[in-house]
């Protein structure tokens, strides 16, 4: 009897010990997840200030944006805000992701110009008496010739009395001689002899009625105006030259971005001919005159054309420099624009969201974003629309757009903090808002008529209506007036 008494109360223990430890165990699993509970016992994914959605804390506390309190984000408020996928049918969407980063932006200014030869080394080629052009050594358009390579040879007859009268003056032997022979070589270079044709008739003592005709630089001929055994009378101008060392890139610039440029400032020219190629060339003139046809403005920029490969009459792209900047970007395709907003598709966790975003800046496939997404969230590249079909996303973005405008057919109470009237703008301290999802707080509006805040001060009771703006941004005050106050 007694061993039977004692194995019941050793049972009895065991049971009892068992029992206190798997109480102990599930107390202990209890207060873990009470760090991710709140006392209603719903789970917390994350805190977050709904003026700010994007920017996500692990514990509450108050904002570092706005004077209130961090809003908690439970586990089953997920479908609110985005549809969940599983990962094989995302796979077979075909559904790319890309993350927010920051990207370089910059306000350069890009625009289309033409290739122009310099006006600046334009050259023409002209005599100073009648005569015939008895050989021509360049006899095409497109040539290249070199500082004082020989042109042409002219035949002038009333070029034979002043080389005589030269010759004569080099034989006579008087006083003033030798003022008398200066006075005659001054006279032939004034005619169009180059200085070793003189030489070459002092020493043979022969007139030669004939000269030759010299390049006044380097360069193309870009005009012909004789042929060989034509007649030339003073003026004619034989030929063009134009120097191509450096050219001239005109370009076209709107009106509302001319007051930009500035004389000296640095460009960057691309051509279609020299794919990869960046030649970099200054502002050195912008024209008075504004095109009536296209309001635009033209800009010449000089760029260097050592290796010749600039010709007259291509067309270049032209980006002048601006001011560069670090911004967050994503791939310009990941950006659905509605009408009314912009709008990317988040990937949070294992479910998709829409964001509304406000866009800046685009360039090299990058979409500048300023307000809306945080630095290292994945956005949707490619199968945004597969994503609307699969998961019956319109219904979730009709909610985003939807949401603002039913809110703004509500009065809101609050008290006067500030009051700005010469800028529009008054501070309150309002009551929550469910239909926006702001619990209270204060914040400063922008008021649509600053007339209706004149005779409001500090501390008054009032009641008002929001409104979003066109793209999406901000709420402006539509109406407000002391609480109590008719409409």
């Amino acid at each position: 009897m007694k061993r039977r008494t004692l194995i019941i109360s050793i049972i009895i223990i065991v049971l009892f010990a068992a029992g206190a430890g798997f109480w102990y165990v599930s107390r202990s699993n209890t207060a873990t997840g009470d760090m991710n509970k709140e006392k209603s016992g719903r789970s917390v994914l994350y805190w977050y200030d709904p003026m700010t959605p994007g920017q996500k804390f692990d514990k509450p506390g108050k904002s570092p944006f706005m004077d209130m309190q961090l809003v908690p984000k439970y586990a089953d408020e997920m479908s609110d805000d985005g549809v969940k996928i599983q990962a094989q049918v995302a796979q077979n969407l075909g559904i790319r992701l890309a993350q927010v980063a920051s990207a370089s932006f910059g306000d350069a200014l890009m625009a289309v110009g033409r290739i122009e030869a310099d006006e600046h080394r334009l050259y023409a080629v002209q005599t100073r008496l009648p005569g015939f052009v008895e050989r021509l050594y360049v006899r095409a358009v497109g040539d290249a010739v070199g500082l004082n390579q020989k042109l042409a040879d002219v035949y002038a007859p009333e070029l034979l009395a002043a080389q005589q009268e030269f010759l004569a003056l080099l034989k006579l032997d008087i006083t003033d001689a030798e003022t008398l022979r200066a006075a005659a070589r001054t006279r032939l270079k004034l005619l169009g002899m180059a200085e070793n044709e003189i030489a070459a008739i002092a020493r043979s003592g022969q007139a030669n009625p004939r000269f030759g005709v010299y390049a006044p630089a380097s360069g193309f001929v870009t005009e012909l105006g004789v042929r060989q055994g034509g007649q030339i009378m003073p003026g004619t101008t034989l030929m063009q030259l134009a120097d191509l060392s450096t050219v001239w890139l005109i370009a076209e610039v709107p009106e509302r971005d001319a007051g930009r440029i500035k004389p000296g400032e640095t460009v960057e020219a691309r051509l279609e001919s020299l794919p990869g190629v960046t030649i970099t060339g200054r502002v050195s003139y912008i024209y008075p005159t504004l095109d009536a046809a296209t309001r635009s403005v033209r800009v010449r920029i000089e760029l260097p054309n050592r290796k010749g490969q600039l010709r007259p009459g291509m067309y270049a792209s032209v980006a002048l420099a601006g001011r560069v900047r670090e911004a967050l970007a994503v791939p310009t395709e990941s950006v659905i624009a509605t009408g009314t907003r912009r709008v990317v598709i988040v990937k949070d966790g294992d479910s998709f969201r829409p964001a509304a975003v406000e866009t800046g800046l685009e360039r090299e496939g990058k979409t500048e974003i300023l307000k809306g997404l945080a630095a290292g969230e994945n956005v949707v590249v490619s199968g945004q629309f597969l994503i609307d079909s699969e998961a019956s996303l319109a219904g979730v973005l009709a909610r985003l757009s939807s949401a603002p405008s039913a809110a703004a057919s509500k009065s809101v109470r609050g008290k006067v903090a500030e009051i700005d009237v010469k800028a529009g703008r008054i501070t309150l301290a309002h009551e929550a808002i469910p239909a926006l999802k702001w619990p209270a707080m204060t914040m400063e509006f922008k008021v649509r008529d600053p007339k209706t805040i004149g005779a409001l001060k500090a501390n008054d009771a009032v009641e008002f209506e929001l409104s979003p703006q066109p793209e999406g941004g901000d709420y402006v005050i539509e109406r407000i007036a002391p609480q109590g106050a008719t409409r």
